[in-house]
């Protein structure tokens, strides 16, 4: 009991040194309210935002950096607007990289001031961008000692994904062949460093820019799809495909490619679209039938196993992550960063294309 005592009143000690105020916990801060859906007009930066209380097996994180996800403009835009909307306004953002300003009740391993990295679950609606993010404990691991909060907040929730998919899905083991479908973006390209560092033998798809970098991480081929006939070029059959395009013509070349008892995985599962368009009622059970349905088809036409993936947390996946990005043999690059003032521009940004690769919007 006196262990516990002391350990809350260092840990009230240490949030105050960090601004925090009197009491001890931040009660409002900054953050990026999403009010309505729309374009990167309807972004609003708010300073008096109240910061829940924890529960028991949360963590607030004073955020340093947030990194842009593809998630994050497509759920600004209305993707998951069946979910979303009745919660509006919400708080975009998965990633997050900063430091350990209070733990809950039950944290364990984790104790404030501790730089930590981590993402949170896609369908979260309050998320980091902000100055003050919670987090479950498992949503968090240390932050790798080599890497800066930008460099670090880039790589969770695309890292993450990629782990879902190659080893909880296709438990991909040494020695076999992995195809990554568009390893050009962060997804990808996470996963092609997750399948080399588990002994596998990559090959990938990516726009001609993204060849000397896929080829540099340890794939053993690299095909430009924009000059190449990708299912000409690519040789032999794969255990597992990765598809993160997720279009027909991208599925029926993947499903081609595959040996019998081969996994093809989606980032494009429809169960989102689906309940848009016909509402959670009708639209879940929907979903499910048509996945269903697929898997059924493939698996007896093709001898494959169909699969749509989403990233989830992942205690122990994270804490190979750090391991492997600590070891220098997971990164994610990051192409610019915004203040987080300037998230309107940083949206936009990514939604005119003018950024290709990461971007990062910085918490002072």
């Amino acid at each position: 009991m006196m262990r516990s005592v002391s350990r809350r009143r260092i840990e009230i000690a240490t949030i105050s040194m960090l601004g925090l105020g009197k009491r001890g916990i931040a009660t409002t801060c900054r953050a990026v309210l999403l009010p309505r859906f729309g374009g990167p007009e309807v972004l609003e930066f708010h300073d008096n935002v109240v910061v829940p209380d924890l529960k028991p097996n949360q963590v607030l994180v004073r955020a340093r950096a947030v990194s842009i996800n593809p998630l994050d403009t497509r759920m600004r835009s209305g993707y998951g607007r069946s979910i979303f909307e009745p919660l509006l306004p919400l708080i975009l953002g998965r990633d997050i990289s900063g430091e350990v300003a209070a733990v809950g009740n039950s944290v364990k391993s984790l104790t404030v001031g501790q730089e930590v990295f981590g993402a949170l679950h896609p369908t979260a609606v309050r998320g980091t961008y902000t100055d003050y993010a919670i987090l479950a404990e498992d949503e968090l691991a240390p932050k790798p000692g080599s890497l800066s909060h930008v460099e670090a907040s880039a790589i969770p929730f695309a890292a993450l994904t990629a782990w879902r998919a190659l080893k909880s899905t296709a438990r991909i083991r040494e020695g076999q062949r992995v195809l990554v479908i568009g390893g050009g973006g962060a997804v990808g390209f996470s996963a092609i460093q997750l399948a080399v560092a588990a002994g596998c033998h990559v090959s990938t798809t990516c726009g001609g820019e993204s060849i000397s970098r896929n080829l540099a991480v340890g794939a053993e081929q690299a095909v430009d799809y924009t000059t190449e006939d990708a299912e000409i070029a690519l040789k032999g059959h794969f255990d597992a495909v990765l598809d993160t395009i997720g279009v027909p013509d991208t599925e029926r070349m993947g499903i081609s490619l595959l040996k019998r008892g081969g996994h093809y995985m989606t980032l494009q599962g429809e169960a989102a679209s689906v309940t848009d368009r016909y509402g959670l009622a009708i639209g879940l059970p929907m979903a499910t039938t048509i996945l269903l349905k697929k898997q059924i088809q493939y698996r007896y036409s093709h001898g494959i196993e169909y699969w749509w993936n989403y990233m989830r947390a992942d205690a122990e996946g994270l804490h190979e992550i750090r391991r492997l990005s600590e070891a220098g043999k997971l990164q994610v690059p990051v192409d610019k960063t915004f203040p987080i003032s300037q998230v309107r521009e940083a949206h936009e940004a990514k939604d005119r294309r003018r950024i290709p690769g990461k971007v990062v919007l910085e918490i002072d």
